[in-house]
């Protein structure tokens, strides 16, 4: 269980890119997660002279600031970096278990100032369940919402 906290150490890091492609992007996301990235997104923009290009976002703790720079300077058609301090409030955190007609299913539950607020399926869970068993992903989440729903009556 991760106790509610709030993270002052963490770094976002902002870059615009043009004349990049979707795959690249996907590539690169891929190995900001696997260097530390807590979370990375990026949206499309348009950018000077209204040429079409992305903003890339990342969330990464101050110690991995070098780590990220340096792949996004590698990987990415940026010439430079954002990157700002910020704080991050985090749930407290739990787990446990749920029964289904494909077996166990592992649902994350969020708490604040010792309140439930949140509650969903482990994506992983899912995934491996609808692939293995040819089941709809989305039939396997509305089957945890109803049982968490039903649970909470």
């Amino acid at each position: 269980m991760d106790t509610e906290h709030i993270d002052t150490e963490m770094i976002k890091l902002e870059v615009n890119l043009d004349d990049i492609s979707g795959e690249w992007l996907g590539y690169v996301m891929e190995l900001l997660f696997n260097a530390g990235a807590r979370d990375v997104y990026y949206s499309p923009i348009f950018m000077k002279k209204n040429r079409p290009g992305y903003l890339m976002q990342i969330l990464c703790e101050l110690n991995d600031l070098n780590k990220m720079k340096s792949i996004l300077f590698r990987e990415t058609t940026t010439l430079g970096v954002r990157y700002y301090p910020l704080s991050v409030h985090r749930l407290e955190r739990s787990f446990f278990k749920i029964p289904s007609p494909w077996g166990e299913i592992t649902v994350k539950e969020g708490s604040y100032k010792g309140t439930v607020v949140q509650q969903a399926p482990e994506y992983e869970d899912c995934r491996l369940i609808a692939k293995s068993q040819e089941v709809p992903i989305k039939e396997i989440y509305q089957y945890v919402w109803s049982y968490l729903n039903q649970k909470d009556k």
